[in-house]
């Protein structure tokens, strides 16, 4: 019965991927030495509007370890609305998980940059004009949203000057961002920080100190010397989340 279960899931999760694009990409962006590994897998209906940029593994190759389109949430079902637009530069730094009808957009001469075991839910939006950095764990609930740029050029109606059109965005390692934030340029945020559902991020909230909640719109601080049980959460989290 064990072996049939298991043989089940197996049969179960390869038919979840979407060979097409996942060959497609990974002999598009990778030396063959590195494709026939295929470190991407991409997980259902997904629209490749462009992947002309660069996508730069610094972290040891292994099969899946980046999953677009990854299934780990309460979530189960897809929209079929995922969408990729690479023309700037990506930079795994590890295992990186995309949920369900996910979009990022990196634009030529930014740079997305992610950390190991961090991770995008289900949903939720990475626009990259500049830049964006997340640490090691830094995981983001589903429909939550992520901009380092205003889009429209915005300026002060009685000194005609503009204001800056993009500015960074740096999570730190650790944070445990809750569904339905959204997190601005000027955004910075210090480690094990924790950000409640529907908040509004937009500035630097490293005097905060870690182990940290924050919240509203925009977000303050609600509560000190608190965190996710990462420790505790570690074995489930590989468990589930690395293929």
């Amino acid at each position: 019965m064990h072996l049939l279960r298991y043989l089940f899931r197996k049969i179960q999760f390869y038919y979840s991927i979407n060979w097409t694009k996942t060959l497609y990409f990974n002999f598009k962006k990778f030396p063959f030495s590195i494709a026939i590994k295929l470190p991407v897998y991409f997980y259902g209906k997904v629209k490749l509007k462009s992947i002309s940029g660069i996508i730069e593994i610094s972290a040891p190759i292994k099969s899946g370890m980046i999953g677009f389109g990854q299934s780990y949430e309460i979530i189960s079902r897809s929209k079929g609305t995922a969408e990729l637009n690479l023309e700037g530069k990506m930079v795994i730094n590890g295992h990186v998980q995309f949920g369900k009808d996910f979009f990022v957009y990196v634009a030529p001469k930014a740079k997305l940059e992610m950390g190991n075991m961090s991770s995008l839910g289900n949903s939720g939006k990475i626009i990259c004009y500049y830049n964006i950095i997340l640490g090691n764990f830094a995981r983001i609930g589903f429909e939550s949203q992520l901009s380092d740029t205003t889009v429209h050029q915005m300026i002060d109606t009685v000194t005609g000057n503009k204001y800056p059109l993009t500015a960074q965005i740096k999570l730190g390692n650790y944070n445990y961002i809750s569904n339905r934030v959204t997190i601005l340029s000027n955004t910075i945020t210090p480690d094990f920080c924790t950000i409640a559902s529907n908040t509004l991020c937009n500035k630097d909230y490293t005097s905060l100190g870690e182990n940290t909640l924050i919240g509203g719109i925009p977000a303050k601080l609600i509560r000190n010397n608190i965190t996710r049980d990462w420790d505790g959460e570690m074995e489930c989290l590989n468990k589930w989340l690395i293929i």
